[in-house]
């Protein structure tokens, strides 16, 4: 055997190698397509669907910067080096508060009609004076909505139906002001009928909130109401029945579209106050409410306010309030968006009211004040 005949045999034994090799190589699969994320654009923007669902969710919130000052916005303190030198002296100091609030608004269609669950929650850092009376920080969160909805059903963690079926108050901050006009968060449970032509009508039971007004036995509270919405404007009324106390209290309210720029509204509250009840729920010196829904002083309250559009960018807000026990609010605002989604809104208010004792009669003079209130907010 010859150098050549070698070297020919081991290259037919290498060919021979390799193609046995190439004949037993592993096969790789296609990578399956990438799911990418869909567009949802039934219940408007924002939406996308689940991957691998039909499901469409919705991702929100805010951050928000608020600023105090004054009697009625501000807060106040012990001055502290006084206090360390054994002086008793007070000052006048900001309120702050920074929130960062987060939604989630999950949406689908089903035989029922949609099927929707909507969260949020937020937490914050704010100032206040502590139980010394020092200027402090305190930090919280709140499970602010938790809410399930199928057709007209809605099962949920959230604001009173006496607050939503007449739209809560107007578009300023402070909307409460002197007086209120909500019992704030409770469990319900409601059903709402749509007749699609602007008239709805709502039926729900309520648990209240509070040790005197959350619910004692297995009868709950119970809250009806009605709308009737057109292009001119809406008519919107409710009626709240506290079963602990056996109370009756009610709202009607008008809002009217003037016309593009400029909208007003008008509401009044009505109540049979019970002083007796008030001054032994309340304190030595502060009335209580009467009952979960019996929020304003007396037997009745009107509010009313509107908002005007100076452009796309700027509008004016402004609200009133008065009561049956003379208390008095006013707030006056404007709503800046500098760019998309960052609003500043400097606020003006004004409270002023008196104490009572139990008979109803005014307990010293007029108290009143003023305040400055400025937010900064970025919502997304």
């Amino acid at each position: 055997m010859n150098i050549k005949s070698l070297l020919l045999g081991s290259a037919a034994a290498l060919v021979a190698v390799s193609g046995a090799r190439a004949a037993d190589a592993i096969v790789v699969a296609e990578p399956e397509p990438a799911e990418y994320v869909r567009i949802c654009d039934v219940y408007g923007a924002g939406y996308f669907y689940i991957p691998g669902t039909e499901t469409c969710l919705k991702v929100g919130g805010y951050l928000r910067y608020d600023i105090g000052v004054g009697d009625v916005s501000g807060r106040e303190s012990w001055d502290k080096k006084d206090a360390y030198n054994g002086i008793s002296d007070k000052n006048d100091t900001y309120f702050k508060r920074m929130r960062a609030q987060l939604t989630f608004d999950a949406r689908g269609e089903t035989e029922y009609g949609t099927l929707r669950s909507f969260t949020s929650v937020y937490f914050q850092r704010d100032s206040f004076e502590n139980s010394a009376g020092y200027s402090d920080i305190n930090q919280a969160w709140e499970l602010e909505h938790a809410i399930i909805q199928l057709g007209g059903l809605t099962v949920a963690y959230t604001d009173s139906l006496f607050e939503t079926l007449t739209g809560s108050a107007g578009s300023v901050i402070n909307d409460s002001i002197g007086v209120n006009y909500t019992p704030g968060k409770t469990h319900l449970i409601a059903y709402t009928f749509d007749a699609g032509n602007g008239f709805s009508a709502t039926v729900g039971v309520e648990e209240g909130k509070g040790e005197d007004y959350t619910i004692d036995s297995y009868v709950p509270h119970v809250v009806a109401g009605a709308s009737f919405t057109q292009g001119w404007g809406k008519v919107s009324g409710v009626v709240a029945y506290d079963s602990n106390w056996g109370e009756v209290a009610a709202k009607l309210r008008v809002d009217f579209n003037v016309n593009e720029a400029l909208s007003l509204w008008v509401m009044a509250g009505y109540q049979d106050y019970d002083f007796d009840r008030a001054w032994n729920l309340g304190t030595a010196t502060t009335l209580a409410k009467p009952s979960y829904y019996g929020v304003w002083g007396g037997d009745w309250a009107v509010w009313g306010g509107g908002k005007y559009k100076f452009t796309q960018k700027a509008a004016l807000d402004f609200q009133l309030a008065y009561d049956d026990h003379e208390n008095f609010g006013a707030a006056v605002g404007v709503n800046y968006a500098l760019v998309p989604g960052f609003n500043i809104r400097p606020e003006v208010v004004y409270a002023s009211g008196y104490e009572r004792d139990i008979t109803g009669a005014k307990v010293g003079g007029k108290k009143d004040g003023w305040g400055g209130y400025l937010r900064f907010q970025r919502s997304f």
